[in-house]
């Protein structure tokens, strides 16, 4: 799938170029402007909250759907996640847990709540995660999402089987944090008090290839760095990490329960989203995390076509910290949806970004619920 603006008129029901929704329908307000950097189109992407009243905006100037229209998966007997009681949240370290699933905008944080902690939604519901705040931030820019918030993240707990999670929406971004990367040390710490022997990092990206259509999900257990801009200089610039193959035993069964919400993802979509399995020695189908906005076009403006099959912007830090932690470092994986497919270039550049971020709040929480029912199949195969 490519996408042009033609498709965005026929799936979304504008064109961002000709015919920008408000400013009031925008999360952050210099990513309303004609002139909007892609710094501020990356922040709206964090930020935009399709629960709240510009959320509500958003929606009601395209043709897209919010969660109300969410409707329960049928998961097999005895798989069904279960919610836990209230957390202790505050400066109280994490709960030990078998699996830790760790996601990154708000949107997805709605999305993979409704999926594993049913009742309970990451921005209502979940507890702030405080712990070493006061330390940790200071390594932080003053502008960034968790030094605004005052937190870390939030969380929750769940339990798959006779699994037991935890459920992390960061408000730590290595994008936005500044150029100590202080989110190297909140994975370290989330990791060394949960204990987990399983770790997902989990959310949306943009499919690298016009073979990718909106709720793809790419599971990788191989990541690497695109680093081109803000950390070019760092030893990991061009790194890459590997960890153990995926267990696909219900992969089948996550794709056909894509099915309960199909609906809602793009009309245009010729069929159900693919789960697609990466192995730890398949470099050129891993995820790739740049740190700069990034995303495919049909001209590959950003180079990324053959360094792998999604781009996002986090998710090798946790490759790097697990490199660090040596033999005691838990197995993990990459669960990303394709939530922007390859992006036609027509335009300025310009053009395409907010091409880019626009899919991204049409069905950026939508193409979330495939990747959350991902990562019930690979913890429902532990």
């Amino acid at each position: 799938m490519r996408i042009d603006r033609k498709w965005l008129e026929r799936n979304i029901g504008f064109d961002p170029i000709t015919t920008p929704p408000p400013s009031s329908a925008f999360a952050v307000a210099r990513a309303a402007a004609k002139s909007a950097a892609p710094e501020d189109l990356r922040r709206e992407m964090i930020e935009f909250d399709s629960e709240s009243p510009a959320g509500r905006e958003f929606l009601a100037f395209s043709t897209a759907t919010g969660l109300s229209r969410y409707t329960d998966v049928p998961w097999p007997k005895g798989l069904a996640p279960k919610t836990g009681g209230k957390p202790r949240g505050g400066n109280a370290p994490l709960p030990r847990a078998d699996v830790l699933v760790v996601t990154w905008t708000v949107d997805e944080g709605h999305a993979l709540s409704r999926v594993l902690t049913p009742g309970k939604d990451s921005k209502n519901d979940y507890v702030p995660y405080t712990h070493n705040y006061a330390t940790i931030s200071k390594k932080m820019v003053a502008r960034c999402p968790a030094r605004e918030l005052k937190r870390l993240g939030t969380y929750w707990t769940t339990a798959i089987g006779n699994k037991s999670v935890v459920v992390f929406k960061s408000d730590s971004h290595m994008s936005q944090d500044g150029p100590q990367l202080p989110n190297i040390e909140v994975w370290q710490q989330i990791i060394e008090e949960t204990r987990p022997a399983l770790v997902l990092t989990t959310g949306t990206g943009g499919g690298i290839g016009k073979e990718f259509e909106v709720g793809d999900v790419i599971v990788s257990s191989v990541v690497r760095f695109d680093c081109i801009s803000k950390f070019k200089r760092e030893p990991f610039a061009q790194a890459h990490y590997a960890s153990a193959a995926a267990k696909a035993k219900y992969f089948r069964t996550a794709q056909s329960l894509f099915k309960t919400n199909a609906g809602q993802l793009p009309k245009d979509n010729t069929r159900l989203p693919k789960v697609i399995q990466v192995g730890p020695d398949a470099l050129s189908s891993c995820v790739v995390t740049t740190d700069f906005f990034g995303f495919d076009t049909s001209d590959n403006h950003y180079k990324l076509q053959g360094l792998g099959d999604l781009s996002e912007m986090g998710d090798a830090v946790l490759g790097l910290v697990s490199q660090r932690m040596g033999s005691s470092a838990p197995r993990w994986l990459a669960i990303r949806n394709v939530s922007d497919p390859q992006i036609k270039a027509e335009g300025t550049l310009r053009d395409q970004e907010k091409v880019a971020a626009t899919i991204y709040k049409g069905f950026g929480r939508w193409s979330s619920v495939c990747s959350a029912i991902t990562c019930w199949a690979a913890i429902a195969a532990e």
